[in-house]
């Protein structure tokens, strides 16, 4: 089985550079596996804070499965990502360093089990974000001189 993207965070990519990724479980309640295979997820806000040995997860909407009734969630509430202890200590290490922070990038269905990207992310400035938009119309541009030269 491979895996089925449920959820991205497609802000991330552009507001940060991203270092390096982890991939983790989430400690979900049953309505919020329902909710989330139907794809009612939204990482736009979202961000990871470690409190007490511990990696938090806030800020994630996950919104109530239309079935559940009295059995739903709250959709906002702060979930538990399920990394290794050496993982977890060394992620707090790197984001004390001076801007770095940690940013889910996708939720996923990986062999039947739903985890979560984070990735370790350098917050960009407004110039960053003007110089990739430029290399990327640049190579664009390039591309289609390319093709009218082959054709």
């Amino acid at each position: 089985m491979g895996e089925k993207v449920l959820c991205e965070n497609k802000k991330a990519r552009h507001d940060y550079f991203i270092e390096e990724t982890y991939e983790a479980g989430i400690a979900l309640q049953g309505t919020e596996v329902k909710s989330l295979r139907l794809g009612k997820a939204n990482l736009k806000d979202s961000y990871v804070q470690i409190e007490e040995q511990e990696a938090l997860l806030h800020h994630t909407h996950i919104s109530p499965y239309p079935y559940g009734h009295q059995f739903n969630h709250d959709p906002e509430r702060v979930r538990k990502l399920l990394l290794h202890k050496r993982e977890i200590r060394r992620l707090t290490g790197k984001t004390h360093e001076r801007g770095y922070t940690l940013v889910p990038l996708k939720i996923y269905l990986k062999n039947g089990k739903i985890k979560i990207e984070i990735g370790l992310a350098k917050g960009k400035t407004l110039y960053d974000k003007r110089e990739v938009l430029k290399k990327r119309s640049a190579a664009r541009e390039m591309e289609k001189v390319m093709k009218s030269a082959k054709g």
